[in-house]
């Protein structure tokens, strides 16, 4: 079990007076990227403090989450408890049929090759302690003031959290976590209880923390969080990957290294997955919590319906692990990226991968859709919906992508007895029948997949890439090594997202995360 008393949560350091107002080129990069729709330019830059020392940043991947803290006053919290939140009717009646009473001694198995399980009980928590410290100038610095949007991004065994919109180069706040390295983070605008931020630590266990109560406190006095130890046993396999369960008041995933995947609901455990052979590296819910995706070291994108616990479909890579995941808004699109180098689109409707993009020449570390963005073209009608979506890679390149399924052409098909033909229009109709249910299906074969070529490519770093957000204003990558660009949208672009005709974007989401693990 991990000692936090240690820990220490730093203020702004001295350098950050020099606000990166104009961002230094870096050799061989240029400050803009043209797209189709005009010009995406270098805004400023975000990083850590220049005193870390980069041996630390070898241990983790920095992975980046935009948090935005709504106006209204901090929840007060009794030092060293927490309220029980009870989750939501969906959720709770599905724990309860897998767990008989809710005791947390029952695990969970699945169909297709998912492996087998072993009991779990329920854990203890403990409250744990930071010891808040800040400099004179923090107490009157606007950032402090409890709402607004803000970056969460982890670098070596701290996490660092800047504001968005200030274009200070350094972070307002850092926290500092003891004899342990944070490896994901996930942020919940409307937690409850007033703990945000989840923390997934290399030693397998979890921290959520209040990230309003993190930036409000200016004085020098311990600063409550509540930690979970995934299942009381000596096995400690890192956290890969961490995600809060969409409308459930509380409860959160959290997948290890060693393939294992736990369900919280608050202060216990209340099932276990275990899920392939080898690590989980990525986890991702779609929009409204119905299905959660998981990719992993064996190669295997898996979708499971979380309610009833079962396995819908997946898919085989090309080659190598997945290393990343991410659903459209409206759920009925899912990127993957990993070794092969390939972005996929599956197919909700048709369980099938209906388009693959080439374009990448290392390993694809992260993915994301557009949900703000908004054909050109779009005529506002909301038919023949073109996606936008971007990845970014080992190679130190941001690519971007448009998606049209209605204009997207099926590649050569020979049906018996008739000649090659091309077709366009609906995949279902063209292709062959849709899978059984929780099927695992081997990798499709490439001539019979759409191809898309990206719309944009452009070396956005000097180090490989770890992640990349989309917002209304602006588009986020971040290397691994902990540096973060933020680039201004076109003009176009900007004034048009607020009221976007396409219906991926009809509900923004501000609790994007990104990034990979090691």
């Amino acid at each position: 079990m991990m000692n936090t008393s240690n820990g220490m949560i730093s203020g702004p350091s001295s350098s950050s007076a020099s606000a990166a107002a104009n961002p230094p080129q870096s050799p061989g990069i240029k400050t803009y990227f043209k797209t189709p729709e005009g010009k995406y330019k270098l805004h400023y830059e975000k990083t850590h403090p220049s005193g870390l020392l980069h041996y630390t940043h070898g241990k983790t991947v920095t992975q980046v989450t935009l948090a935005h803290l709504k106006d209204k006053p901090a929840p007060s919290t009794p030092t060293g408890t927490s309220s029980n939140v009870t989750a939501s009717s969906g959720f709770r009646s599905a724990t309860a049929r897998l767990l008989g009473g809710g005791n947390g001694n029952r695990a969970l198995s699945f169909v297709g090759g998912n492996g087998g399980t072993k009991n779990v009980g329920a854990s203890s928590r403990i409250g744990a302690s930071f010891a808040a410290s800040s400099s004179s100038t923090s107490a009157t610095n606007t950032n402090f003031d409890g709402k607004g949007t803000y970056i969460v991004f982890n670098v070596g065994d701290a996490i660092f959290i800047s504001d968005l919109n200030s274009q200070d180069k350094d972070p307002v706040k850092s926290i500092h976590i003891s004899n342990s390295n944070p490896m994901c983070h996930a942020f919940d605008p409307d937690a409850k209880d007033g703990h945000d931020l989840l923390i997934g630590l290399n030693s397998g266990d979890v921290y959520t923390v209040s990230l309003r109560q993190q930036l409000q406190d200016v004085s020098k006095k311990l600063v409550n969080a509540h930690h979970y130890n995934k299942d009381g046993s000596v096995n400690n396999s890192r956290c890969t990957s961490i995600a809060w369960v969409p409308g459930s008041d509380g409860s959160f995933v959290v997948a290890h290294a060693d393939g294992n995947l736990y369900v919280y609901e608050k202060s216990n455990p209340v099932a276990r997955w275990h899920i392939g052979q080898g690590a989980i590296n990525c986890i991702a819910f779609s929009n409204d919590g119905a299905y959660l995706a998981t990719v992993g070291r064996d190669g295997y994108l898996r979708i499971f319906d979380f309610s009833t616990q079962k396995l819908v479909c997946g898919v085989k890579s090309y080659y190598g692990a997945l290393l990343c995941c991410a659903w459209s808004m409206d759920g009925k699109y899912l990127l993957t990226g990993g070794e092969d180098d390939l972005v996929q689109v599956w197919s909700m409707e048709d369980r099938k991968v209906v388009a693959w993009g080439e374009g990448h020449n290392s390993w694809v570390s992260g993915v994301a859709f557009d949900s703000y963005w908004s054909s050109p073209n779009s005529d506002g009608s909301g038919e023949n919906v073109m996606y936008r979506f971007g990845s970014v890679g080992q190679d130190t390149q941001l690519l971007l992508w448009d998606l049209e399924m209605d204009e997207i052409v099926v590649p050569l098909r020979r049906p018996p007895g008739g000649s090659p033909t091309y077709s366009t229009g609906s995949q279902s109709a063209h292709w062959d029948n849709i899978v059984p249910m929780g099927t695992l299906q081997p990798a499709p074969c490439m001539r019979d997949v759409p191809k898309l070529s990206p719309v944009m490519a452009h070396r956005v770093h000097m180090e490989p890439l770890s992640g990349l957000i989309f917002t209304q204003e602006s588009l986020i990558t971040a290397c691994r090594e902990g540096h973060l660009k933020i680039w201004t949208r076109p003009d176009n672009q900007s004034s048009s997202n607020t009221e976007a005709s396409n219906p991926t974007t009809s509900k923004p989401s501000l609790t994007s995360k990104v990034g990979v693990s090691s």
